[in-house]
């Protein structure tokens, strides 16, 4: 049975995988960074970790008890990560960082410490869960675009240095997918911009912050977290997989439109959305 770890699982596309993955025959192990979404992956029937991917401890806990059971691993879904609303003008140096904490460097972490195991056992697949925004931009979401282009270029790199082995890396840029993103933006939003003083007050208000407080998803494309769930799936059972895989009409649109159109027709579509 393969087996793999799999981090963000307290809801949306990191449970969703873990279940279709589970149900699907594969040994998952689950983990979050809560000690409520712990006990609830373990009530699933989960091998459930708290990891908290800024925590290089509890990663290191984790993979450790993982060869302990299994004595491989082979493969790890980096899916945790968050949205950091706010113009970049808004963004302070301090909530940047918080972002690049979980969306970058946890994911880092994570990853060098699977690829020390990978490379002694001799074989393993990452998989790498960026966004649409790794490939394109919108406003008011730049530390969120900046976190994602980062994963783009340290996957991008690491997958030419792997070339001759049997470690695969995998990039999933992921469009709108139904998940509580939008809700723990929301609560970023208000936690860490100055609304009220800031230059686009009036636009946070009347487009940025309605949206995010929304309970309604009207966004073109949008699909259910199983669409993501599916592609790890069907990277689990290829024997190659591949480098990159796009998941919703979005991401094929935008991504194509990018390679065809200048930056300043570019930027004045995305300026639109």
């Amino acid at each position: 049975m393969k087996n793999i770890l799999i981090t963000g699982c307290s809801t949306g596309i990191g449970l969703e995988t873990a279940l279709v993955l589970k149900h699907n025959g594969f040994k998952v192990y689950a983990s979050a960074r809560e000690d409520k979404d712990v006990i609830k992956l373990k009530n699933l029937g989960f091998n459930a970790f708290k990891i908290d991917v800024r925590n290089k401890e509890q990663i290191a806990s984790a993979l450790s008890t993982i060869l302990e059971n299994d004595k491989r691993l082979d493969a790890v879904f980096n899916n945790a990560g968050f949205g950091q609303p706010g113009a970049v003008e808004d963004l302070s140096t301090e909530v940047l960082k918080e972002q690049f904490e979980t969306n970058i460097f946890g994911l880092h972490e994570v990853t060098i410490q699977v690829m020390k195991i990978f490379r002694k056992q001799g074989y393993g697949k990452i998989i790498q869960h960026s966004s649409v925004l790794g490939i394109i931009s919108l406003k008011f979401r730049g530390a969120y675009n900046a976190s994602k282009y980062a994963i783009e270029g340290l996957t991008d790199t690491l997958r030419q240095e792997v070339i001759g082995s049997n470690i695969s890396v995998s990039v999933i840029n992921t469009g709108p997918v139904t998940s509580s993103f939008r809700e723990n933006s929301l609560k970023n939003f208000n936690a860490n911009i100055d609304i009220e003083n800031s230059y686009f007050s009036k636009l946070y208000k009347k487009e940025l912050k309605k949206r995010l407080e929304s309970t309604k998803d009207n966004t073109p494309f949008n699909l259910p977290a199983s669409s993501v769930a599916n592609v790890v799936f069907k990277i689990m059972n290829t024997k190659k997989p591949k480098p990159r895989y796009y998941v919703t009409k979005a991401t094929y649109i935008l991504g194509f439109c990018k390679r065809i159109f200048s930056t300043s027709i570019m930027d004045k579509i995305l300026n639109k959305m």
